[in-house]
């Protein structure tokens, strides 16, 4: 028996638009698939809804997230190794790209099992595009330490970094956390360094801007709860 395919399939970013521009065969792709990998089952069921897709209660589901064992990785590369297609979902975005889905593909490639990523929105691509920053050389590091003292040196080491090599830092926090990461970032970073802000990319309420922290200081916008990329430049 020949093992099946494992397709990489985007999710929209903003809840609040299933529109977004997705490959035009993403539906047919999904219609014709036997088992699905999410982060979240519900976030996609909803998603699956939104675009017409048929009988959602009769999907086989399986949960692939942070938490998710090698046992139950194993067991579900086994599926597609009998040969079963599946797709893998992330919360939003694509998958793969901080993300836990890559885990899973990482497992597929020691199986010799073909990965098919499809094209699609991905907030850390979509706010580098828009920042005015170095889109040939930068580094995404995720999220920063919670640890105050950690968090400080961080901080001050990507600052180091973009200076020394003209490379675009680009991180993330926990949307509950945003506004405390602004004032670290305004507290630590140099005034001339530029700070871009984008959040609640291609959301109703998107906002994506680049200013200096001096200027930023004079401002904070009300990022609270919402999905945020910062990336930063020194000048």
């Amino acid at each position: 028996m020949r093992p099946g395919k494992i397709y990489l399939i985007p999710s929209p970013i903003s809840k609040s638009d299933f529109n977004q521009i997705l490959p035009y065969n993403t539906k047919s792709i999904i219609s014709n698939l036997d088992v699905f990998f999410v982060e979240n089952i519900r976030t996609t069921r909803r998603f699956f809804s939104k675009i017409g897709i048929k009988n959602i209660e009769e999907l086989h589901f399986e949960v692939l997230d942070k938490n998710t064992s090698i046992v139950d990785i194993s067991r579900m590369i086994q599926m597609v190794k009998n040969g079963k297609h599946a797709g893998i979902f992330s919360e939003a975005g694509c998958p793969g790209i901080a993300d836990p889905g890559s885990t899973i593909i990482n497992y597929a490639h020691q199986s010799e099992i073909n990965i098919i990523p499809l094209s699609g929105p991905s907030s850390i691509f979509l706010a580098l595009m828009a920042s005015g920053f170095n889109g040939q050389y930068f580094v995404f590091h995720g999220y920063l330490p919670i640890e105050k003292i950690a968090r400080r040196q961080k901080i001050r080491d990507m600052e180091h970094q973009s200076k020394n090599n003209n490379q675009t830092q680009i991180f993330m926090e926990t949307p509950y956390r945003n506004m405390q990461l602004v004032q670290v970032l305004l507290e630590y970073l140099s005034g001339s360094t530029q700070l871009c802000i984008a959040s609640d990319i291609t959301g109703e309420n998107e906002f994506i801007r680049t200013k200096s922290v001096d200027i930023w200081k004079k401002k904070i916008p009300d990022i609270h709860k919402k999905p945020t990329i910062f990336l930063i430049s020194y000048v």
